[in-house]
């Protein structure tokens, strides 16, 4: 097993390695000849075997804080969790805002960090196809799946159809599940702070009521005909169902987002029978194809929605409730509009 999971880091360290020198060297193609490059090659990989393997004594990954630390796969179950963790436990995302989390390609550095990690998040639901593979080189750390014993809503149509959404925490009132599982998992590995938890946990939940009360009154505001909720991927089956929307999207998933032209011929054809106003597109992925949509059915681009990941502390969805925020908002704004393009 231990030369299985060595097998897997070294790969991808290897990979790494070669893109890292690759870069440093092409900065400087006269300075460095083809030998220098094996060489430093060579060396960079030897130090990396040896910090792998623990022959080099800093193979465990220290947060800068002395509290207990959990990991999730993306920042969104990372502020989830926080809100529950108060000052007890350390929580971090394995992926950084921005990043596309369902076909994330994991680093060496992203599985140096679960050691001493006491638990994993992940959603589930399929949403994160590398995460088999990282639990393989991470050893026996406990890991909850907080989509585990949900009924998801299927996709519907397309390739994909009849299979799960994972993206159930688009929707407040789901959300306060994955807030339930938290705690449980919680209480887990830090069974004396349970009470805490618990707490933590009843004030967050609270605070996801009143934005669900909030979300319904500003999309109440929008004419029935128009909600109609169009957007590069299909992440928004759960918000629209719990608020009383309808739905289209240029593919299901992200990890499939292959634009055809049928699927783009599908999405005009819907955006004119309903005389949809506005569309949008997601952070994490190219808008390029959904600017064409728009460009052919008359609609206005409204802007991007943050689904897969928060934004950094800077931008419109630093955190879960935030990123809700935003793209009610945008929402609301875009299906308002009063005139179509014909």
């Amino acid at each position: 097993m231990i030369q299985v999971k060595l097998s897997i880091i070294l790969k991808i360290t290897l990979e790494e390695i070669i893109n890292v020198v690759d870069k440093k060297i092409n900065i400087f193609p006269n300075l460095i000849s083809k030998k220098k490059k094996f060489i430093s090659l060579f060396i960079f990989l030897a130090l990396n075997i040896l910090f792998l393997t623990g022959c080099v004594n800093k193979n465990t990954y220290r947060p800068s804080s002395e509290r207990p630390f959990v990991l999730t796969t993306f920042t969104i179950l990372a502020d989830l969790a926080r809100n529950v963790a108060g000052d007890r436990l350390l929580v971090e995302s394995i992926t950084k805002p921005g990043a596309e989390i369902h076909s994330y390609q994991f680093t060496p550095s992203d599985i140096v960090k679960t050691k001493g990690a006491k638990l994993i998040i992940e959603n589930g639901l399929g949403l994160e196809a590398w995460f088999s593979k990282f639990m393989i080189s991470t050893g026996d750390i406990p890991h909850v799946k907080l989509t585990e014993g949900m009924k998801p809503l299927l996709i519907e149509g397309d390739a994909y159809s009849g299979k799960p959404n994972p993206h159930a925490w688009m929707s407040p009132k789901r959300a306060k599940n994955y807030v339930d599982k938290i705690v449980d998992a919680f209480i887990k590995i830090d069974p004396d702070g349970a009470l805490e938890y618990s707490s933590n946990a009843s004030t967050y939940k609270a605070k996801l009521e009143s934005l669900d009360k909030e979300l319904r009154d500003s999309l109440s505001s929008i004419p029935k005909e128009r909600r109609f909720l169009v957007t590069c991927e299909g992440a928004f089956t759960y918000l629209a169902r719990d608020y009383g929307m309808k739905e289209a999207y240029l593919w299901p998933v992200n990890a499939e987002s292959q634009v055809t032209p049928r699927r783009m011929v599908n999405l005009i054809k819907k955006i004119k029978e309903n005389e949809v106003p506005t569309i949008f597109c997601e952070s994490t992925v190219s808008a390029e194809a959904q600017m064409e949509v728009a460009k052919s059915s008359g609609a206005v681009f409204g802007g991007t929605f943050y689904v897969d990941s928060l934004s950094d502390l800077n931008g419109p969805a630093p955190t879960y409730i935030d990123l809700l925020r935003h793209n009610v908002r945008l929402i609301t704004k875009g299906l308002s509009i009063s005139e179509v393009k014909k």
